[in-house]
C-alpha cells in the first residue's frame, strides 16, 4: 500500500470515528440549548468547561501526543519490545504524578484561574461563585483525559486510530444521561453536566485499556525522571504546548475578551466554535492523526523526500475537505444553527448570534486546518522552537485584533480575529518549513487549492439557492427545514465532487478510492 493510501485510509478510520462523536456531540449542545439556552448557567459553564478541555488539548492530545509519537515510534523501529514497554511504563507514571499535581493545583486556584480567564465575570458575584463551583467539580476530568491522551500516543504509533477517536462519543454520552436525568432535580441544574463531565473522562479511560493490552504492551508503574526517552519527550513538549495548541489559546484570548461583552456572548462563540470543529475534527484533525507517525516513521529512517511527499499530499487532502466545508458553513450558517439549537431556550436572537460568530470563524477554517497539518511535520523532525515562535506571534495578533474588532463588531470581531491570527500562523509556518526543508510542493498544493475553492464556490452557490426559500426565523424542526437543509448539502456535495471530478482532481480519485473499498469490505 503506497503512502498517500496509507494516509486516506487512516484518516478515514479516524474520520469515520470522530463523525460518530461529532453527532453526538451536535445531540449533547441540542440538549444543552434546549436546557439551559445562552445567558449566565451557560457562560459560566462553557468558561469552566474550557479550562480542562484546554488543558485537555494543550497537556494532552495536542503537545503529549505530538512529543511522545516521534520518539517512541524511533524506539518501536529501532529497539526491543522491553525498551518501548519501558517508554511506555515511565511515561504513563511520570504522567499521572503530574496530573494529580495539576488536578490538586487547579482545585485549589479555581476562583484566581476564572479572573485570569474571564476577569469581567469577577464584576459578577453570582456567576463568578457558578463559573469557580463548576471548574473545581470538572478539573479531575483533566487527570483521566491526560491519560487518555497517553494511550492515545502509543496506539496511534502503532498505526491503531479507531479506539482513541471513538472515546469521545462517551464523553458526549455521559453529559447527554446526565443532563437528561438529573437537571430537573438538582437545585443548580447546569451542575448536571459537570457531572457527565468528570464521569466522561472516567468511562474514556477504561474504554482504552483493553485496545493497550491486546498490544501485549506491559505497562507498570516504574517512575523514572532520569529516563532519557521521557526526558526527550519532556524537551519536545514543554514548547510545543503553545505551539500546536496556538487554536485553543486564541480561543482562551477571545474568551477573556468576550466576558466584557453582553451576556450570552461567550454562549454564542461557543456554539459556533463547537459547529466549526465539526469538519476539523472529521477532516483536519483526522489527517493530522494519520500523518504524524508516518511522517515520525520516515524522518527516523532520513527519507525526507517522502516526509515531504506525506505532507504535501496530506495539505491537498486537507484543502479538499475542509473548503468545501467552509463555504458550505458561510452560505448555510443560518438554517443549520435554526436547525440544530433554535428551540426551547435559545430562539431567534441567539441563532442570529451564533451564526454571525459562525461566520468569522468558517472565513479561518481553511487556515485552522493549515496549521494542524503542518505544526505536526515540524514535530516529526523533532523542531518544536519554530512553531512556538510562530504562535507567540499569532497570540499578539489574536489579542490585538480582538481587542480592536470587538468593540465595532462584538463576539463576532473576536471570531474574526480569531481567523486572522490563524491565517497569518499559517503562513509564517509554510515560510519558515520551506526553509528548513526547500521545495515542499507548494505550486501543486497551490493549484489544488484553487481547484477545491473553484468547485466550492459553485457548491456553496448550489446550496444556498436550495435553502433560499426556508423560514430560518421561526423555532423548531419542520419537515420543510430538514428536506431543505438535507437536500443542500446532499446536492451540493454531488456538484462539488462533480465539479472535482471534472478538473481533475487527484484528491477526488483518492477519496472514491477509499469509497470504493469500503464498499467491497461491506457487501
Amino acid at each position: 500500500m503506497t503512502e498517500h493510501k496509507k494516509i486516506a485510509k487512516a484518516a478515514s478510520i479516524v474520520g469515520g470515528a470522530t463523525l460518530l462523536s461529532r453527532i453526538f456531540g451536535f445531540v449533547r449542545d441540542m440538549i444543552v440549548a434546549q436546557l439551559f439556552g445562552a445567558g449566565m448557567a451557560t457562560d459560566a459553564f462553557f468558561v469552566a468547561f474550557r479550562i480542562p478541555n484546554l488543558l485537555r488539548r494543550l497537556v494532552g492530545e495536542g503537545s503529549l501526543t505530538a512529543s511522545f509519537i516521534p520518539v517512541y515510534s524511533e524506539y518501536i523501529s529501532q529497539k526491543s519490545k522491553e525498551e518501548g514497554d519501558e517508554l511506555v511504563s515511565v511515561s504513563f507514571s511520570v504522567l499521572t504524578i503530574f496530573l494529580i499535581l495539576l488536578t490538586g493545583l487547579g482545585i485549589l486556584f479555581s476562583p484566581w484561574i476564572i479572573k485570569l480567564m474571564a476577569y469581567g465575570f469577577s464584576l459578577e458575584p453570582e456567576k463568578f461563585k457558578l463559573t469557580v463551583l463548576l471548574t473545581r467539580l470538572m478539573f479531575p476530568y483533566i487527570f483521566f483525559i491526560g491519560l487518555v491522551a497517553l494511550a492515545m500516543g502509543v496506539l496511534n504509533s502503532w498505526k491503531h486510530f479507531a479506539a482513541p477517536a471513538l472515546a469521545p462519543v462517551l464523553l458526549n454520552l455521559a453529559i447527554i444521561a446526565f443532563a437528561l436525568l438529573f437537571s430537573g432535580i438538582l437545585k443548580e441544574p447546569i451542575l448536571s453536566l459537570a457531572f457527565g463531565v468528570l464521569l466522561g473522562g472516567i468511562v474514556q479511560l477504561l474504554f482504552q485499556i483493553p485496545f493497550i493490552r491486546r498490544k501485549k504492551i506491559s505497562v507498570r508503574f516504574l517512575f523514572r525522571l532520569s529516563h532519557p526517552g521521557v526526558r526527550r519527550i519532556g524537551l519536545l513538549m514543554a514548547p510545543s504546548v503553545l505551539g500546536l495548541g496556538v487554536t485553543q489559546l486564541n480561543v482562551l484570548v477571545s474568551t477573556f475578551l468576550a466576558s466584557y461583552l453582553p451576556e450570552g456572548s461567550i454562549s454564542y462563540l461557543y456554539y459556533a466554535d463547537r459547529l466549526l470543529e465539526f469538519p476539523m475534527g472529521i477532516f483536519a484533525i483526522a489527517i493530522a492523526t494519520a500523518i504524524l507517525p508516518m511522517m515520525a516513521e520516515q524522518t527516523s529512517k532520513n527519507d525526507v523526500q517522502g516526509m515531504k511527499e506525506t505532507l504535501s499530499f496530506a495539505m491537498r487532502l486537507v484543502f479538499f475537505v475542509t473548503l468545501p466545508a467552509m463555504v458550505g458553513l458561510i452560505v448555510l450558517r443560518l438554517p443549520i444553527i435554526n436547525l440544530l439549537f433554535q428551540r426551547g431556550a435559545f430562539d431567534a436572537h441567539s441563532s442570529a448570534m451564533t451564526a454571525q460568530a459562525l461566520l468569522f470563524y468558517a472565513l479561518g477554517l481553511a487556515a485552522f486546518a493549515g496549521v494542524r497539518i503542518i505544526v505536526p511535520a515540524f514535530y516529526s523532525l523533532q523542531d518544536t522552537k519554530t512553531p512556538v515562535k510562530v504562535a507567540f506571534l499569532a497570540l499578539l495578533a489574536n489579542a490585538g485584533f480582538g481587542a480592536v474588532l470587538m468593540i465595532p463588531l462584538k463576539h463576532a470581531g473576536l471570531a474574526l480575529a480569531t481567523s486572522l491570527a490563524a491565517g497569518l500562523n499559517f503562513v509564517l509556518l509554510v515560510i519558515f518549513l520551506k526553509r528548513k526543508l526547500g521545495r515542499i510542493g507548494a505550486q501543486k498544493i497551490f493549484q489544488s487549492f484553487l481547484r477545491s475553492l473553484g468547485a466550492s464556490v459553485v457548491m456553496g452557490a448550489v446550496a444556498y439557492l436550495i435553502c433560499a426559500g426556508g423560514s430560518w426565523h421561526t423555532s423548531g424542526a419542520t419537515l420543510e427545514k430538514i428536506v431543505l437543509l438535507l437536500g443542500a448539502v446532499l446536492i451540493g456535495m454531488v456538484s462539488y465532487g462533480g465539479v472535482s471530478f471534472f478538473l481533475g482532481a487527484e484528491e477526488m480519485h483518492s477519496v472514491m478510492e477509499i469509497i470504493r473499498k469500503k464498499i467491497k469490505s461491506n457487501p
